[in-house]
């Protein structure tokens, strides 16, 4: 038993969540929440404090659609006005290496949004970028262990696919349906 007190739950918020290009107006909440998650997962805090230092830098580097693991990739933020709640990052292509792990789509939700169907909110609302790409089916993989992650891909109809190493890995047929939304 801890002799800490229970975490408070945040703040209702003022807005619904959305996915965004990064930007500056969640600063102070991104550096907090993705602190909370590297804290908790055992990741060094290295990147976080340059980001910290520029901040704007940091931001620049993460907009718009860049090469990342060898292929267009495009990094979204799922906020609520000044709330961070996560990030999404679409890689456009796979290759034979995301073909196996990684697949098309990353995602997580930092500390203390977890648990309130924000994770299952976001890969939808990245399900509709991928439409917009013409992409008609994409690989979305999760730890073998990550059960909360395997229970937002299968809600948003993922078909499971086996395993490569130590990641499930599922298809989402995305249809015909096509989206023109565009991230703000």
């Amino acid at each position: 038993m801890s002799d800490q007190p229970a975490p408070l739950p945040p703040a209702p918020l003022a807005e619904t969540p959305r996915l965004s290009w990064p930007t500056t107006l969640v600063r102070d909440s991104y550096l907090a929440g993705e602190r909370a998650d590297a804290l908790a997962s055992g990741t060094p805090l290295d990147s976080l404090e340059q980001a910290a230092g520029d901040f704007d830098a940091y931001v620049r580097e993460r907009r718009g659609v860049r090469t990342r693991w060898g292929v267009p990739s495009t990094v979204f933020w799922y906020v609520a006005g000044r709330d961070y709640l996560g990030t999404l990052v679409v890689r456009h292509q796979l290759t034979p290496e995301l073909a196996q792990v990684g697949g098309h789509i990353g995602y997580h939700v930092v500390p203390p949004w977890r648990r309130q169907g924000h994770a299952t909110r976001m890969l939808a609302a990245g399900l509709n970028e991928c439409r917009a790409l013409g992409l008609g089916q994409v690989l979305v993989t999760c730890d073998a262990d990550n059960e909360p992650s395997r229970r937002v891909i299968l809600a948003n109809g993922g078909v499971p696919d086996g395993r490569a190493g130590h990641e499930d890995r599922f298809w989402i047929d995305l249809g015909s349906t096509t989206s023109t939304r565009q991230p703000r």
